[in-house]
């Protein structure tokens, strides 16, 4: 456990966890080419939205990559055309997303990464289908047809799913939207979403590390819907009797795990499909930290990508590989991946604001309840 006297203070007042430094963001938008959007729907009932992280190459010899210091993804990228490697693990299977099986396949994803509530994954993925086809019209004809990449968690509690607000156009308001700087907490995809009986959300972190004789920036986005309210515990500190008590909803703290979390990872390391695999697994570590032990119907996913090569579609011959990190020398990325992880739901707890949804529910926030919880 960390003295309050040591604690460094990381974005919206949550405790630096661990000794790798942070980014200049301290979120997934210091890996190069990532960009992140949102919209947000926030109407009584309706409590809900869509985040996009698009995973541009990170270089501006790939087709549609970023070029240094650019705040949105460039006009060039078409993510069909221009894939970029990936690898998934389901650490609790207990979700509706969609894509993970070609990718598990495959290795590389082809479309930006969504999130969004359960009830509107099918909106997003047209969305995701109609973008697709109208920068490739052979999509679906010709061409092979898209893998649709959506994520899900259930924000039930506070939003009314069975309204299908979210449309299309949201999705694609979304894109429109991504910028290397964005909001967190009770945001985008976020904005209904409940973690330790508090408001969870969208939380995002960093970490800078040195290995294979180069620097390299690994940066997670989580969509925060998980944990009951005497499991939180933050940097260390088992905080959650005392906010049990606090909220004094017994109903809910007996109640089984119902939440979820999706856990998406960005690095500009070179890593190929198994390693990238590997790196998503160790997102279990950071989140487990913050007291979670992946409920029975906890929904707990995580995606691993890098822009630090690509994979052509219209490859027509064979194809130099990439100059890989050896997996010996992957353990300080595997550290940054539980540090970052375990950082960005601090971060989706400590920026949410208190929310009032469907039915006079109210998930509150953190900042509203535990005001003292370094003392505690």
């Amino acid at each position: 456990m960390i003295p309050p006297s040591d604690f460094r203070e990381a974005s919206f007042g949550a405790p630096h966890v661990g000794l790798l430094p942070a980014g200049p963001r301290d979120a997934i938008s210091d890996v190069p080419g990532v960009f992140v959007g949102h919209v947000t729907l926030a109407d009584g009932p309706v409590q809900t939205g869509v985040t996009v992280v698009c995973p541009t190459p990170a270089t501006t010899m790939d087709p549609g990559g970023a070029a240094p210091g650019a705040s949105a993804p460039s006009a060039q990228w078409d993510p069909f055309r221009t894939k970029i490697p990936a690898g998934a693990a389901v650490i609790n299977g207990f979700g509706k997303s969609v894509g993970l099986m070609q990718i598990d396949e495959l290795g590389v994803v082809e479309a930006p990464l969504a999130l969004t509530n359960t009830f509107s994954v099918s909106h997003v993925v047209l969305g995701q289908l109609r973008a697709a086809i109208a920068a490739n019209p052979g999509i679906g004809r010709g061409a092979p047809s898209l893998n649709p990449t959506v994520f899900e968690c259930n924000d039930g509690y506070l939003n009314d799913m069975q309204a299908f607000t979210v449309t299309e156009a949201d999705y694609a308001q979304a894109l429109t939207n991504a910028s290397s700087d964005f909001a967190q907490g009770a945001v985008g995809a976020g904005r209904g979403m409940s973690s330790f009986g508090l408001k969870g959300g969208i939380g995002s972190a960093s970490r800078v590390v040195e290995t294979a004789g180069a620097t390299f920036t690994v940066g997670v986005l989580v969509l925060s819907n998980f944990g009951r309210p005497s499991q939180l515990t933050i940097a260390g500190r088992h905080v959650g009797p005392v906010l049990d008590e606090r909220l004094a909803q017994p109903e809910q703290s007996a109640a089984p795990e119902r939440g979820s979390i999706i856990m998406l990872v960005a690095t500009d390391a070179p890593l190929d499909a198994r390693q990238l695999r590997r790196v998503a697994t160790r997102t279990g570590a950071g989140l487990a930290r913050t007291g979670s032990v992946y409920g029975h119907g906890s929904g707990d996913v995580a995606l691993a990508f890098t822009t630090g090569y690509t994979v052509s579609h219209d490859a027509m011959g064979r194809v130099a590989p990439a100059a890989l990190v050896p997996d010996a020398l992957l353990d300080p990325i595997f550290q940054a991946t539980a540090d970052a992880t375990e950082q960005a739901i601090l971060h989706a707890l400590f920026a949410a604001e208190s929310v009032l949804g469907r039915d006079g529910h109210v998930r509150r926030a953190l900042a509203d309840v535990l005001p003292d919880w370094a003392a505690l």
